[in-house]
């Protein structure tokens, strides 16, 4: 490779300094060594880097397009260097976290904001899964950890599993839905008549899972618990959905909830991550997640986050 770092180095020192003599201030170099190592440079590539021909060192349009490149490359090569070094202390450079669709993201933001205070400089990447997905991310390698996970684990006796508890499902409709006025309980043959509403299973690998949908009943598959709502508010379909999303909209009267008979039971979900993965930041998070007033907020059996005198329901 004819560019070296030290060579980007000391051309965004003359350039931000104006001069080779300031550059060579800056970085604790004689001049002529900041002079060979442009030359160097120059005759490695090719191209002339600097017009000489005033006082104040200029850059040529190559020299501009190598600096503007190259400061990308010290940046990376900045960030990697602090990334090792952290690695090194045990703090993950990336965690990997999927949550299941169940939980709006902003559950974890109060968590998120505590994590960000402890300065470990491991950088955070959310993604939300459905049904299996958070499985198959966990086995896949695409999760270090998964949160809320519903249902059964995959037998897969490398996983380490916690539950967090259960969570509540509620049978929903718009109000100008046909069944909104309909006699309860409500019954199969009922529900068989009109379409469903269901997010689909976000597993790559694994066998997808279904829940709440009947056989040979209409299904208008959507691509998040959001996108789930907004159908059933807008009257597309009807169907079950968690207990926290479903509560503020039937409290508004955008959704009524209908009882079912043989109505879908409590769910269980689960913590799961790879123990011999285990770095510093997943151990915080772990930490955190076993306290039973955080499962309690991020589950949104309460309104209040431990610590904060009041969070948003």
């Amino acid at each position: 490779m004819r560019i070296s770092l030290d060579a980007l180095l000391v051309l965004d020192s003359i350039s931000r300094n104006g001069s080779f003599a300031a550059a060579g201030e800056e970085l604790h170099r004689v001049p002529s060594a900041i002079t060979y190592t442009i030359q160097k440079l120059e005759q490695d590539l090719e191209v002339k880097l600097f017009d000489r021909s005033g006082h104040r060192a200029k850059l040529t349009e190559a020299g501009e397009e190598l600096l503007r490149e190259g400061r990308h490359l010290l940046r990376s090569a900045t960030d990697l260097e602090c990334r090792v070094k952290r690695a090194a202390t045990g703090w993950e450079t990336e965690l990997r976290i999927a949550l299941d669709d169940i939980i709006p993201t902003e559950r974890l933001f109060p968590l998120l904001k505590d994590f960000y205070k402890e300065g470990s400089g491991t950088r955070i990447k959310l993604t939300a899964e459905i049904l299996g997905g958070c499985w198959d991310a966990l086995l896949s390698g695409r999760a270090d950890m998964v949160i809320a996970a519903p249902g059964d684990a995959p037998p897969e006796g490398s996983l380490a599993i916690e539950s967090m508890g259960q969570f509540e499902f509620v049978f929903v409709v718009a109000p100008d839905h046909p069944l909104a006025g309909a006699t309860e309980p409500l019954s199969v043959q009922d529900l068989l008549q009109h379409r469903a509403v269901t997010a689909a299973d976000t597993s790559r690998n694994l066998p997808p899972r279904s829940s709440g949908t009947l056989n040979s009943q209409d299904n208008l598959s959507v691509p998040s618990m959001r996108a789930k709502m907004a159908a059933h508010i807008a009257g597309i379909g009807v169907g079950y959905l968690p207990q926290l999303w479903a509560a503020p909209h039937i409290a508004a009267g955008r959704l009524l909830r209908k009882e079912v008979e043989g109505s879908k039971p409590l769910t269980n979900v689960y913590l799961a991550w790879h123990p011999r993965q285990a770095g510093k930041a997943l151990k915080w998070f772990l930490q955190r997640l076993r306290d039973r007033k955080v499962q309690e907020y991020v589950l949104g059996e309460s309104g209040n986050y431990p610590g904060a005198e009041k969070q948003a329901p």
